[in-house]
């Protein structure tokens, strides 16, 4: 067992080293006749891609996708789709020095551990770089729910450090900035600290929110199918997160039942405090989730370890890495919702396929 799929209908399995010659994605079970192209799925993989500003890592992957198989003629075929990108820009020797070091707040210690044997080249199988093929399943997955249901998801950059970024929100901004922010006012500062925060060599957290609208009433399943707990697996599946919300999520400890309980009308629901699902069933209302990711563990300031031998050591991380991960991590939150909801709407099909629209139908 080596879970690196996931899905129960929609099945993703991806596969790759950060440092290897390329990394990729099959994608079992998307349904026949959806129009795809290459292009589409790079543009998405160039959203998340590094080296576009100076807040990221400057390794500079051309994100060339390829389409081995499961399309034909420009549409999917119903069989397997099999994706993969070249890995063009890696410099492994970056890492030598700390091939036999453990990395403080990486998974280098705890890949040692398990398999008895690690990549240490840029972090292997741990590496974030695995996260662009999740990105280029998404690519298809957003396309498919858009055409079919009119689908919309959006995320965003919801705070940076202590910086709250959607104050403000202007949804046309996200894709002005390189931090996603939607509060153009923001970006200024945004800025700002990243610059501070790279020259003192140290690395800072983030939250990242996404919304998608348009998801009608009836999806999920009860108590082992949760549509809001499969969204939290796929969350936290993501390298360095740390939090999932759903909904109001840490703020309904705080509140009251009142506040919390999104009361009906035939007008709608007067809230959305439980993020669009209510007993891991959807309701119609826009699905939201948060996803916290902890500051970066690759850092140039020395730090206290261990090696392979249980030696102590002094490390610092050379190369090229994010002071803050999360500002690279909108495209990959955006695209885990969308593959959890494929994949939910694939499951009520199958069951419920013939089941008619349920009266009163209340507005999202």
């Amino acid at each position: 067992m080596a879970f690196n799929s996931f899905g129960r209908v929609l099945v993703v399995t991806t596969f790759g080293e950060s440092h290897g010659p390329a990394i990729g994605c099959v994608v079992d079970g998307f349904p026949p006749g959806m129009e795809i192209s290459e292009e589409e799925i790079r543009d998405e993989l160039l959203r998340r891609a590094t080296g576009k500003s100076r807040h990221t890592s400057q390794r500079h992957e051309k994100e060339d996708v390829k389409i081995l198989s499961g399309v034909f003629e420009g549409r999917t075929t119903g069989t397997s789709i099999a994706l993969v990108v070249e890995n063009t820009d890696a410099r492994s020797k970056d890492y030598t020095r700390i091939s036999r070091q453990f990395r403080p707040g990486h998974a280098d210690y705890t890949y040692h551990h398990k398999y008895g044997i690690r990549d240490w080249r840029g972090g292997g199988r741990s590496s974030a770089r695995e996260t662009a093929m999740r990105v280029a399943a998404g690519a298809l997955a957003r396309k498919y729910l858009d055409a079919h249901f009119g689908i919309r998801i959006t995320g965003w950059l919801s705070r940076l450090a202590d910086i709250v970024c959607d104050e403000q929100f202007v949804a046309e901004s996200i894709d002005d900035n390189p931090f996603f922010c939607p509060d153009p006012d923001r970006v200024g500062e945004l800025e700002a600290f990243m610059q501070r925060l790279r020259k003192s060599g140290d690395s800072a957290g983030a939250l990242v929110k996404a919304r998608a609208t348009g998801v009608p009433p009836g999806w999920g399943a009860p108590v082992y199918a949760k549509l809001d707990a499969d969204l939290a697996g796929a969350m936290m599946s993501i390298n360095a997160a740390k939090a999932v919300e759903i909904g109001a999520g840490m703020n309904s400890v705080v509140q009251k039942g009142t506040e919390h309980r999104d009361e009906i009308t035939p007008e709608g629901f007067t809230g959305n405090d439980a993020g669009g699902v209510l007993g891991g069933i959807s309701t119609g209302q826009p699905v939201e989730v948060g996803v916290a990711f902890k500051p970066t563990s690759s850092l140039r300031l020395p730090g206290r370890s261990v090696d392979v031998e249980g030696n102590p050591v002094e490390i610092v991380t050379t190369g090229r890495h994010d002071p803050c991960v999360g500002i690279r991590a909108t495209p990959i939150v955006e695209a885990m919702l969308a593959l959890v909801l494929m994949d939910h709407c694939l499951l009520h099909r199958a069951q419920c396929g013939d089941v008619g629209p349920q009266q009163p139908r209340i507005p999202g």
